[in-house]
């Protein structure tokens, strides 16, 4: 059999009322030179039966059971370690993705065979037509300066099976993986930007997303992120720039999580927060001054 041109990487845990939906939509692909991996990750509910009652149908289809669950990002690198596809396409077992999709994506990539990663973006003043390839430069401004260029999950992405590894794969940091993936990939070499709505995330309470709505998810370990980046060397930005997005940074996205923790009355949360973020007391009391809650 020859090797497929992309590989779709679906991970699950309990994902039992998506999954059947989220096969379907791949079956249903313009573009059907695939293969379609799952891997659970220890679910509790029927996901394994329902994967398994598709790849009983279509060869193209695998299925696999991790002998003990590894968790989000680990269990997407055990998925990609199976995959033969030129092309790596994760696809979030409670998503779905649209029947043309899969071959805008891979005519993109084609038509750009230096870029090694592609990520769905929308260009609020988009002054060329999707696809169009962004170099590392431009993309870190956009991310820092325009609307988080690295904001997409793995859904709404696809890039060379070969380049991942090259990088290490996803490093295991949770909730932020991706972003810090994506990053890694622009330092690497320019990337491809196709045009956004490929895919439809489906939002509910038991995904990651949601569960890192707290303090210790999304808020610290973006923080964290941030700082590494503002550290190192090889982000393409300025002097200035950095210093410039550490002020913006501050005063933008400090102050809303400061000002939501306290609307949420997590006084303990908001000190903890103020004590990680390098702030002093000018940075506070730009954060408390009056017209900062008129936002809310």
């Amino acid at each position: 059999m020859s090797l497929p041109i992309v590989s779709i990487l679906t991970t699950v845990y309990n994902r039992e009322k998506y999954l059947a939906a989220c096969i379907e939509s791949v079956l249903a692909s313009s573009f059907q030179d695939w293969e379609l991996i799952i891997v659970d990750d220890q679910s509790k509910d029927n996901s394994v039966a329902i994967a398994q009652g598709y790849a009983a149908r279509d060869e193209r289809i695998q299925v696999y059971v991790n002998e003990t669950n590894l968790g989000d990002y680990p269990n997407r690198n055990q998925a990609a370690a199976y995959a033969k596809g030129t092309y790596l396409k994760y696809l979030d077992a409670d998503d779905l993705i649209y029947p043309h999709s899969l071959e805008v994506m891979i005519a993109a990539m084609e038509q750009f065979p230096d870029a090694d990663f592609g990520t769905q973006y929308n260009v609020r003043e988009c002054h060329q037509p999707y696809p169009f390839l962004v170099n590392s430069r431009a993309a870190f401004q956009e991310h820092f300066f325009g609307n988080s260029f690295f904001q997409s999950g793995p859904t709404g992405t696809i890039f060379k099976r070969e380049a991942f590894f090259e990088l290490g794969g996803f490093s295991g940091r949770r909730y932020i993986g991706d972003t810090e993936m994506w990053m890694k990939f622009s330092l690497k070499g320019p990337i491809v930007v196709f045009q956004p709505a490929l895919i439809w995330w489906r939002q509910h309470e038991e995904q990651e997303f949601q569960l890192g709505q707290s303090i210790d998810g999304y808020i610290k370990l973006n923080h964290q992120l941030f700082w590494e980046l503002m550290r190192n060397e090889d982000v393409p930005l300025t002097k200035p720039e950095k210093e410039q997005s550490i002020k913006r940074y501050k005063t933008h996205k400090v102050r809303l999580f400061f000002a939501e923790l306290l609307k949420r009355r997590q006084l303990k949360n908001a000190i903890k927060l103020y004590k990680t973020c390098e702030l002093n007391w000018l940075d506070l009391l730009t954060i408390l001054k009056p017209q900062t809650w008129k936002k809310f």
